[in-house]
């Protein structure tokens, strides 16, 4: 009861240093950025507003205090299953209920930092795509990807993190560290 409370007073306090539109109910992708960052010290932009979208549960751009108590929640607390979903819904950049090829390639390459080289940095990420998926591959696949089509269902997903617990954050960070 006292975390939750703290959290809403958090919250309140957040919304009374915002000065955007949605004051009254909550605030917005700015002011849930700027505290990601802050508090959390989370830095890549398209790894935020997925965080964001993850939260925003009424895709009203806008975060209320329920969604902003029980986002945190899972966030800060959540069990294993309930990080895993978070995650998965993280990296489903489309929400078509996988993570493609392409989606791990957008969030790796914006993920990792760049490094000057004379070779291709996409050549590298692409590399890095193709470990991922074989580390996955190696987990008997319960759903979707019997034809090694390149897709992790959350399923799939699921069952490659409980074998390796590193995967949880595959893609790019998108949970706080345990400070």
């Amino acid at each position: 009861k006292s975390e939750v409370e703290s959290l809403i007073k958090l919250f309140d306090t957040l919304v009374a240093k915002s000065s955007n539109r949605f004051a009254a109910v909550g605030f917005d992708r700015n002011m849930f950025r700027d505290t990601l960052h802050s508090t959390f010290g989370m830095m890549d932009d398209m790894l935020m507003d997925r965080v964001f979208r993850t939260f925003d549960r009424d895709n009203d751009s806008c975060i209320s205090v329920v969604e902003w108590v029980e986002g945190l929640s899972v966030f800060l607390r959540g069990t294993l299953e309930e990080r895993i979903k978070y995650c998965f819904e993280v990296y489903d950049l489309n929400g078509d209920g996988y993570i493609s090829r392409e989606e791990m390639f957008q969030m790796l390459k914006n993920s990792l930092l760049k490094q000057p080289s004379e070779e291709d940095p996409d050549e590298g990420i692409k590399d890095l795509v193709d470990i991922v998926l074989k580390k996955m591959a190696n987990v008997p696949f319960l759903l979707q990807d019997y034809d090694h089509d390149g897709k992790l269902s959350l399923t799939d997903f699921e069952k490659a993190v409980r074998d390796e617990n590193l995967l949880l954050e595959a893609f790019g960070p998108c949970l706080p560290d345990l400070k």
